[in-house]
Order: C-alpha cells, then structure tokens, then sequence
C-alpha cells in the first residue's frame, strides 16, 4: 500500500475511527485501525467486535493494500505531524513508513487478514432522520442511561418507531427521560435497545443539516453520517415497559422560568456539592417555590415565582439529577407535576416539544 493524504483531514479520520477501540482489550489487532487503500480513498475502519466505525477520506492511491496500525501510535504520530501532505507506504513484512515534510517514521504494522470484517446491515432500508434533531434527542435521553452493569439492557437506549413517531427513552432507576418526534418519511415501526456508548459516539459526530441514515436488522444498528458508517451490536433483553411508570393524574401542577429555577437550584446545592445524597426541599405555595437545603456546612434558601394550580406541597429531591433534567429543556418555561411527596414528579417544557423527564424524589426528614 502507499498513500499520500492531507495530515489535517487524517487526524481527524482517526480520531472518529479510534471511538471504536476498546483499550482494555486484550487482543492486539483490535487495538489497530484498519487502513484500506482503494480508488482514490482511504478507509479507516475500528471495530472491538461491539462497536464498529468506518470512515473514509480522500487520498491519492498510488498503490492499493491494507494494513492494520495501532491506533494510539498512528493517532498521536500523525497529529504531532506539520500541517502538510503525508505519505504512507507498507511492505510486505507490513513496516509502514509515514514521511511529512522532514520526518520520517518507520512502525510495526500487521496483517490485515486476520482484522475481523464489520457485520452487514442491509442499507437499503434506512430511516432519514436530521442530524440537528437526533442530536437533540439523544442529548435530552442519554444522561439518563443507567451506569449499573447487573441491568445492561438499561445501560442502553430503547429507541421506538411507531406511526411515525420516533421516541428515544433513558431509564436509570432514579429518572426517565423521553424525548418524541414526528418524522414525515418515516412509514416502518420500530423497537431496538441502542448502547449508550454509541449513542454518545454518534452524537459527537452529527453536526451538519444533512439527514443521518438509521437501519437495524435483527442484532445490529447502523448509523450512516456524511462520510462514516458506524454499527452496533445491539442490547438484547426486554426494555421496562415505560409508559406504565408516567402518572396519569396529578394534584399539583406549577409552571415556572426555567432559567430562573435552574440557577436557584444551583445555588442551593452548593452546601450538599459533597454530601452523598445532593437533597433539596421544595415547598410549593401560592405563588412561590421555597428551595431550601440544611448541612453540617450551613443552609440555604431561595425562592422562585409560580403559577401553582392544585395542592401545596413539601418534596425533596437529589438536586443533581433534577438539575441534569432542567439543563437539557430549552424551553423558556415548564411545567411540573406532582401527585404526592413520595411519588414521582414530571417535567415537561410548556412549549410544543415533546419530552418528559420523570424523577423520583427523596423521603423528608426533619433535618432537610
């Protein structure tokens, strides 16, 4: 193989195909990326046999070939390198030698016959979705995606297609979030469980206003952006039935500026920023919401203007979970429902979006 391409648009190659190698992996090959020369362009393919990315950029072919380079050499090599063309050549004892402008590198390669091929996903079938959209939609759900590895199916996404109505749903054991869209070209229903890990490799790649292309088969997702192809085992298991856990009544509703609850929130956890549990005491009233919070450190109170329809309340919260949930709605109000002190909240923002963020509060002792 021997290659000569821009080192800027090769760093960055890189470092898109380096999302999908595992380094705690214990086979090396799977620590490389695969360099696949071939009419005009070079491939950069990372696959940990989970999660695989493909990525192409423009090269002049002088000689067709394949090679498998560690990923973490190769990557800080050509980053560190000028600004300028770089040429790369493989023999057949698979040395590469990577040269740009005055320097020169000659590093191990291997073989690419033993580098394990990416699962086919039929393309033909895919859903067009906009990039900005998906990207809002996953930043909105994924915070939400539980860390605890006894329950992997909720380490991952239930993504959802139904009428036409594409849904993303995080449950943690704490939170929900759901984040729902009418998509006009999307006509097939759908229900797969998405890895976390790819949704946030996704999300750090969508950024123009071209549409991104997803499909799923039977255990694979493939996400087509631009030029980059990623697929994804998918989580196999039965999502919680979420729609069971929204409440359908309320006996308190508030509406309030986000902006404004969102800043006195974080004021008020400032004393409990070390404390196990972050609590927060909201005490709802006519027309304000008291935010207080009691440590060893001190205590705290703020108050926030509201339209109060049904019941005063006394409820506490972990303040960084419901801070995570206000962070991510961009309406300029919302909408809080409450049933009691020990059953859950909903947050919902008073426009036409359509998410719903569930929380769970804390039992009030006396203390808080």
């Amino acid at each position: 193989m021997k290659i000569i391409c821009n080192q800027k648009l090769l760093a960055n190659k890189i470092g898109i195909s380096q999302k999908a190698i595992n380094g705690k992996t214990t086979l090396e090959l799977l620590k490389g990326i695969l360099l696949s020369a071939k009419d005009g362009q070079l491939k950069l393919t990372g696959y940990d046999l989970e999660i695989g990315i493909e990525t192409y950029t423009q090269a002049e072919v002088i000689e067709e070939g394949e090679i498998v380079v560690n990923a973490r050499l190769f990557g800080d090599i050509i980053r560190k390198l000028p600004d300028s063309f770089v040429e790369i050549e493989s023999d057949a004892e698979n040395n590469v030698y990577i040269n740009c402008l005055n320097s020169r590198f000659k590093i191990k390669g291997d073989s690419a016959k033993e580098y394990p091929r990416l699962p086919e996903v039929n393309e033909e079938d895919l859903y067009n979705i906009p990039q900005d959209l998906l990207k809002n939609m996953i930043k909105q759900t994924v915070f939400a995606i539980s860390q605890d590895q006894t329950k992997p199916v909720l380490m991952g996404e239930l993504l959802e297609i139904v009428d036409g109505e594409i849904s993303l749903v995080a449950i943690d054991g704490y939170r929900l979030a759901v984040r729902s869209c009418k998509i006009d070209n999307i006509v097939n229903n759908a229900k797969v469980i998405i890895p976390g890990k790819t949704l946030n490799d996704v999300n750090s790649l969508l950024s123009s206003e071209e549409d991104v292309k997803v499909g799923f088969d039977e255990k694979n997702a493939i996400f087509i952006i631009n030029d980059t192809k990623i697929i994804t085992r998918l989580l196999e298991g039965d999502f919680i039935d979420y729609k069971k856990l929204l409440p359908r009544e309320y006996n308190s509703k508030v509406k309030l500026n986000t902006k404004e609850l969102l800043n006195s929130i974080e004021r008020a956890s400032l004393l409990s920023q070390s404390e196990k549990n972050n609590l927060i005491k909201l005490s709802i009233r006519d027309n304000v919401m008291a935010i207080t919070s009691n440590t060893d450190k001190g205590n705290v109170y703020e108050e926030v203007n509201l339209e109060l329809s049904g019941e005063y309340l006394d409820i506490a919260f972990n303040s960084r979970y419901f801070l995570e949930g206000l962070k991510n709605i961009d309406s300029e109000e919302i909408f809080i429902e409450f049933t009691t002190n020990i059953n859950p909240c909903i947050i919902r923002p008073a426009d036409e979006v359509k998410y719903t963020y569930l929380l769970l509060p804390v039992r009030i002792s006396s203390n808080i």
